[in-house]
C-alpha cells in the first residue's frame, strides 16, 4: 500500500461589517482527469445558511456554486481530502506516430476541438525574442518539452507574490521573476505560439520529505509540505494532456492534484465572487499529514522499531557470546546504476560492461574501507543453466589478525586498464615466479590453442568469409574465432607451471615437474575461460589410485596455527637470464606421482592474470600469494589474481 496522506485546506475571509455576498464559485475539488487516487473528499463552506449547486464548467472541471440569501460577517471554505501517493511515471504514455517529432501539426478534428487552447495574446518584444531563441531543430517532442520546461525553470526565478492576478508573459520575462501562476501562464503562451495546445492548471501540490537524500539534483523539502500551485498542460496526440511544472522544471507527478484546467487563468481561480464594500482580513491554513505508510526499502522501520531491534540484537549477541557460538553471514545486495536505470544490464541482462566496471570500483572501495591489505580475487562465480560461462565474481579476502595478505596496492591490476602486456610479459612473469618459489624455470610450459580444433572450424567457414569476420550467428563463437586467428595459432595463450606443496628433504616445499604429453605440447580445451581451467589434465600419464596425489581442504573450523607473515620484502633480484636460484627438483624416489595441479599466467586485454592452483591449507595459499606479489613488485608488473580461492579458515574472512 502506498503512503496515504490527509490534506487540510482552510481559507477564511473575515469582514468588518455585515456584507452581501454574490454567488461564489468554488473550484477546490480534484478535477476528473486527476491521476492521484483520491480516497475521500469533503468541502465545508460557512455561513451554513446557503444553497449549493455542484456543476461542471465548459472544461468539465467541478465547480460548487454557493448562494447566500443573508448578509454575513465572514466566509469560510474548508477542504479535507485523503490521497494515495502512488508513484506516477509522467512519461508512461505512447504518442501517435505523426506527433512523435517536434514540430508537428494536429489533425483537423483535433485542431478544431483544441481551438481555445491555441489562442495567443498579442505578441510583445520580449516574448517574441524568447520564442525566436528556441531551437526548433526536429527532435522527439518529449525531449523538446523537457528542455523548454527546464529552461524556464532556470531563467525565471520563483518568488512568492501575494498580489492578485497573473503577470503577462512580457512582465515575467522582463522581471525574470514570477510566482508559479506567472511561470505557468508564460509557458502556456510559449507553447501556443509554437503551435502546441496548452492550458493553465490550478491545483494542490503535495511534497513529502524523501526517505534518503538524492545523489544529485535538489534535495527536496525538509518536511512534508502542501500548498496551492499552478502549472501548465500540453496536449499530445496519443498521450492526452501532459503536465509541465516550470517552477520545478519537472513533469507533473503524483504530488500534482489538479483542481481546474482552463484556457485562461481567471477561470481557474480557487474561489471567485463579489462582496459589497468592506475591509477584509484574510486567513489561510494548509497542512498535509501522513496517515498510513508501510515499511519499505528506503524506510523499513520507525525509530522506535529500530530501537527495539537493536535491543533484541544486543541480547542475542550476548547469548551467542556466552555460548561461544560462532556464525557466518552472507547477503546479496542489489545495486542499480543511477545513470542508466533502464539499461538491460541493470534490469534483465545478467552481465554488462558498466556493471563489471562499477563492481570493480566498489570492491576496491570496500577493501580500502573495511580491509586494507586485503587480497582482491577476480574470479568466477555462479554458473546458471543456459549460460555459456560462469558469471564473474570479485572477492576481497583479509586476515582477522590484521596482517596484510597483499601489502602494496600498486601491484593490484586495474580491471579497467590496458597495460599493453603480451606473451613476452606473461612468460617472463611465470619464469620469475618459478624461481621465487625455488623451482626450475624449465618446468614453465607454453600453452597453445589446439590448432586442429580451430583449423577444422576455419575449414567449415563459407568460402567468402574470413576468421576475422566469420559471420557466425553466435557472437561468443564469432569473437573467439577472431581472437585466436588474430593472435596466431603459433603464439601461446599463456604459460603453465605445474605446482604443488609436498614433503621434500628439508620439509614442506613447492615442487614442480615435467608434463609428459602425447602431443608434446600443452594444447588447451577450446573456450573463453582462463587458461588454468582449460588444461589437458586428462592427457597426463595414468596413475593408480594409490599413488595419485590428491588435495583435501582442511576443515575450516580446525585451528591451523599462525598464517605466514612477511614484514619486509626485497624487490631486488639478479637478472633472470644469468642467475638461477637453488632448485629443489623432484626425485623419483621421493614421490612417483605426477604434479597434476598448476599455476597459470596469461594476458587478456593487455592485463596480466595469475591463475591460482588449489591448495590444501590457507597457509599454503598465503605463501603462494606472497610469492606472486614479490614477483609483481620485482618486475613492476600489476597483476590480477584469479583461479582457485583460499581455503576457508577461522583466521581469514571475505566479502564478495
Amino acid at each position: 500500500m502506498p503512503i496515504r496522506v490527509a490534506l487540510h485546506h482552510k481559507t477564511t475571509y473575515q469582514y468588518d461589517r455585515l456584507v452581501t455576498l454574490s454567488p461564489q464559485l468554488v473550484r477546490l475539488r480534484p478535477a476528473p482527469h486527476c491521476r492521484t487516487n483520491i480516497v475521500s473528499y469533503s468541502l465545508r463552506v460557512e455561513p451554513p445558511n446557503h444553497f449549493v449547486n455542484w456543476q461542471q464548467d465548459p472544461q468539465s472541471n467541478y465547480v460548487a456554486r454557493y448562494v447566500f440569501p443573508e448578509p454575513a460577517r465572514f466566509l469560510s471554505v474548508e477542504v479535507d481530502l485523503v490521497a494515495d501517493m502512488t508513484v506516477i511515471n509522467p512519461f508512461d504514455f505512447f504518442l501517435e506516430p505523426h506527433a512523435e517529432q517536434f514540430p508537428f501539426e494536429y489533425a483537423s478534428d483535433h485542431a478544431r476541438e483544441l481551438r481555445p487552447f491555441l489562442e495567443t495574446l498579442p505578441m510583445t518584444d520580449r516574448l517574441a525574442e524568447f520564442i525566436q531563441s528556441i531551437d526548433r531543430t526536429p527532435r522527439h517532442v518529449v525531449t523538446f518539452l523537457v528542455e523548454l520546461n527546464q529552461r524556464l525553470q532556470g531563467e525565471i526565478q520563483y518568488v512568492i507574490r501575494m498580489e492578485p492576478g497573473v503577470l503577462t508573459p512580457e512582465q515575467t520575462l522582463t522581471l525574470r521573476t514570477g510566482s508559479c501562476r506567472d511561470s505557468a501562464w508564460l509557458l502556456v503562451q510559449i507553447l501556443r505560439n509554437l503551435g502546441l495546445a496548452a492550458r493553465f492548471v490550478s491545483g494542490y501540490l503535495i511534497q513529502l520529505t524523501p526517505d534518503v537524500k538524492p545523489l544529485d539534483g535538489p534535495p527536496g523539502p525538509s518536511e512534508d509540505f502542501t500548498d496551492l500551485h499552478a502549472w501548465a498542460e500540453v496536449y499530445l496526440p496519443g498521450a492526452g494532456w501532459v503536465g509541465l511544472d516550470p517552477t520545478s522544471g519537472l513533469l507533473a507527478g503524483e504530488g500534482h492534484i489538479p483542481l481546474a484546467a482552463t484556457p485562461e487563468p481567471s477561470s481557474a481561480a480557487p474561489v471567485t465572487g463579489m462582496v459589497s464594500p468592506c475591509q477584509v482580513e484574510f486567513m489561510h491554513t494548509m497542512r498535509v499529514t501522513r496517515i498510513h505508510e508501510d515499511p519499505r526499502v528506503t524506510k523499513p522501520y520507525t525509530e522506535e522499531q529500530w530501537s527495539r531491534i537493536d535491543e533484541l540484537g544486543d541480547r542475542i549477541d550476548a547469548e551467542l557470546q556466552a555460548a561461544d557460538a560462532r556464525l557466518t553471514m552472507g547477503g546479496e545486495p542489489t545495486f542499480v546504476s543511477i545513470d542508466d536505470m533502464d539499461g538491460e544490464e541493470w534490469n534483465t541482462a545478467a552481465l554488462g560492461p558498466e556493471k563489471e566496471r562499477r563492481s570493480g570500483q566498489l570492491i576496491r572501495r570496500l577493501r580500502d574501507h573495511f580491509a586494507p591489505g586485503g587480497l582482491l580475487h577476480f574470479g568466477q562465480g555462479k554458473w546458471y543453466p543456459g549460460e555459456s560461462l560462469p558469471r564473474w565474481a570479485f572477492t576481497c579476502y583479509w586476515r582477522v589478525d590484521g596482517a596484510a595478505l597483499w601489502r602494496d596496492d600498486q601491484w593490484i591490476g586495474n580491471p579497467e586498464q590496458d597495460y599493453g602486456y603480451g606473451v613476452r610479459e606473461a612468460g617472463r612473469f611465470a619464469e620469475a615466479l618459478a624461481e621465487r618459489l625455488a623451482v626450475s624455470r624449465d618446468f614453465v610450459i607454453a600453452a597453445y590453442e589446439d590448432p586442429l580444433e580451430y583449423l577444422h572450424k576455419e575449414r567449415k567457414l563459407p568460402v567468402n568469409v574470413t576468421p576475422g569476420d566469420s559471420k557466425l550467428k553466435d557472437p561468443e563463437e564469432r569473437d573467439r574465432l577472431r581472437r585466436v586467428f588474430e593472435r596466431g595459432l603459433d603464439q601461446p595463450s599463456g604459460f603453465v607451471l605445474p605446482l604443488r606443496r609436498a614433503s621434500g628433504k628439508d620439509g614442506p616445499t613447492w615442487q614442480s615437474g615435467l608434463w609428459m604429453l602425447r602431443a608434446r605440447h600443452v594444447f588447451l580445451a577450446p573456450g573463453d575461460s582462463p587458461v588454468g581451467l582449460r588444461l589437458p589434465l586428462v592427457s597426463l600419464p595414468h596413475e593408480s589410485a594409490k599413488t595419485i596425489h590428491r588435495i583435501f581442504e582442511v576443515d575450516p573450523m580446525v585451528l591451523e596455527g599462525q598464517l605466514p607473515t612477511v614484514t619486509q620484502r626485497s624487490i631486488e633480484s639478479p637478472a633472470l637470464d644469468t642467475h638461477r636460484q637453488e632448485v629443489h627438483e623432484q626425485e623419483a624416489g621421493d614421490d612417483p606421482s605426477v604434479v597434476r595441479t598448476a599455476l597459470a599466467v596469461e594476458t587478456r586485454h593487455g592485463r596480466l592474470h595469475v591463475f591460482m592452483p588449489p591448495t590444501q591449507t590457507a597457509a599454503e595459499y598465503v605463501e603462494l600469494i606472497m610469492a606472486v606479489e614479490d614477483t609483481a613488485a620485482m618486475l613492476q608488473t600489476p597483476v590480477l589474481v584469479e583461479g582457485y580461492t583460499p581455503p576457508m579458515t577461522r583466521a581469514s574472512s571475505r566479502s564478495r
